[in-house]
């Protein structure tokens, strides 16, 4: 299917007009691309800043949290276990649900952490180490807005990695390419994008060394003597090269390759399938200019008038946690770790289970979100979670209709209310919103809404808002982010 960027507009900063005005609208966008909706409060406060300074602020934010807590069994082997197929279970749901909890709290670290969990792929199903996985993850979380070398020399080496794409049985006796190919292919250059099979070949035997195994879980170390010593040639550069000697060659001798294909990749993440080659040309000049730090990208990306421009907001498809995180905050409902655990659970059955891409390109994204059996399964799970909401806090319900609506007493203006708020763009016609209208009012005596004396303070009101965001939850529109 081709997919077309009619979005304008430059780099430059963007600044609020009549034709482009800082509103709601906008305010949600920025949330839901940094991280997963606004709740109603930071909607309000958004509009009391500028965008610059909301954006700054986010990011800023992002930098300087605590990573996720480190657990007790970080560092443990086999050895140290007594059941550990039980165990292992226990630790990994654990500390999944310790992520699920820290994206829907902390957004863009959290959601660049994702982006990165995508981008460095391993599988938990192929090294089965909870000791591994949190290495792993730190890794990605640590340096989520840092420097993107630094990060690409750190994932390489840690014990995922290593198992995951056979870097520990790359040695000088027998070098296995696997992580050279996907190193060049994946994470730095792109497909067939500046290096050759002899490239590719020279670079595994100076990745070679890796091999220090002693027991499952375990740390694995560098053990020279495996490690090849011999010249190899690696973009048309000669040398001993090592480890580190091999990344210097490579961020050196392919820094404009590198640039534009990781911006292209956080464009296709945060603002549109289609890639805008002048956007990330310049994105990628930013990128260059700052050594690889990721932060000042960012900051480019995100304050520019493309980046607003209204053909891109919404025209992104929901990710599973996309989709029910916002839930959560945009609804302005209270959560704990059960619920959160179903939004981990159901984000897994429709496709998305953190440390668990289908392969090593990681999750498809976009328009793969979504086909026939994943879209029953999202009105299956957020029919489950707003009956669970309407039976635990039925006044929340209320409350956000009364706040988004500004009180308003007539179904119409309540309706377009809630349906502007979670409906990226709003719905297209005159009729969906008298559809969406007719779902509110549900069993309510026309004659009660005639004479006005229905208001958002009677008793029907927690079911006539569920009943409205289920129907909001069935449309094509609200897929759409």
């Amino acid at each position: 299917m081709v997919v077309t960027n009619c979005a304008t507009g430059t780099l430059a900063p963007y600044v609020p007009s009549a034709q482009a005005p800082w509103n709601r609208a906008r305010i949600r966008h920025l949330y839901r691309r940094l991280g997963y909706g606004p709740t109603l409060a930071e909607l309000e406060a958004g509009l009391s800043a500028s965008p610059g300074q909301l954006i700054d602020q986010l990011i800023d934010q992002a930098i300087a949290l605590p990573l996720t807590p480190e657990p007790e069994w970080s560092d443990w082997s086999i050895e140290q276990y007594t059941d550990f197929q039980t165990q292992i279970g226990d630790q990994i749901l654990g500390y999944t649900d310790l992520i699920v909890e820290s994206m829907i709290t902390h957004g863009l670290r959290d959601k660049m952490t994702l982006f990165w969990l995508n981008h460095f792929v391993t599988k938990l199903e192929a090294y089965a180490c909870p000791s591994w996985m949190y290495q792993y993850h730190r890794v990605l979380q640590s340096n989520a807005l840092g420097n993107f070398r630094t990060m690409t020399e750190a994932v390489g080496t840690t014990p995922a990695m290593l198992v995951f794409l056979n870097g520990v049985q790359n040695n000088r006796f027998q070098p296995n390419e696997n992580y050279a190919r996907e190193l060049f292919e994946l994470f730095t250059l792109g497909r067939d994008n500046g290096y050759t099979q002899e490239d590719i070949v020279n670079a595994a035997r100076a990745l070679t060394g890796w091999n220090g195994f002693s027991s499952l879980c375990a740390p694995i170390t560098f053990v020279p003597l495996l490690h090849d010593p011999g010249p190899k040639t690696v973009f048309g550069q000669t040398g001993n090269f090592n480890y580190e000697q091999l990344h210097n060659v490579l961020f050196t001798q392919r820094n404009v390759e590198i640039s534009e294909y990781v911006c292209g990749r956080l464009y296709q993440f945060f603002v549109h399938e289609e890639i805008n080659e002048d956007i990330v040309a310049g994105m990628a000049q930013t990128f260059r200019n700052n050594n690889f730090e990721l932060a000042p990208v960012l900051r480019q990306l995100f304050k520019s008038e493309h980046f607003f421009d209204e053909f891109v907001m919404g025209v992104q498809i929901k990710s599973p946690f996309d989709y029910f995180l916002a839930f959560f905050r945009e609804n302005n409902l209270d959560y704990n770790s059960e619920t959160l655990r179903l939004v981990f659970y159901v984000a897994t059955q429709l496709g998305q289970q953190l440390f668990n891409p289908p392969d090593v390109s990681g999750w498809p994204e976009n328009r793969a979100w979504v086909d026939t059996s994943t879209l029953t399964g999202r009105w299956q799970g957020s029919d489950y979670m707003l009956y669970t909401f309407y039976e635990q806090q039925p006044a929340r319900l209320t409350a956000l209709a009364q706040t988004l609506s500004n009180n308003a007493n007539t179904p119409e203006a309540v309706t377009a209310a809630i349906v502007d708020h979670f409906v990226a763009g709003g719905l297209l016609t005159p009729e969906a919103y008298s559809q969406a209208t007719d779902v509110f009012k549900w069993m309510i005596p026309q004659n009660y809404y005639d004479d006005g004396s229905w208001n958002l303070n009677w008793e029907t009101v927690p079911a006539q808002v569920a009943l409205l965001l289920q129907h909001i939850s069935r449309l094509p529109e609200f897929q759409l982010m």
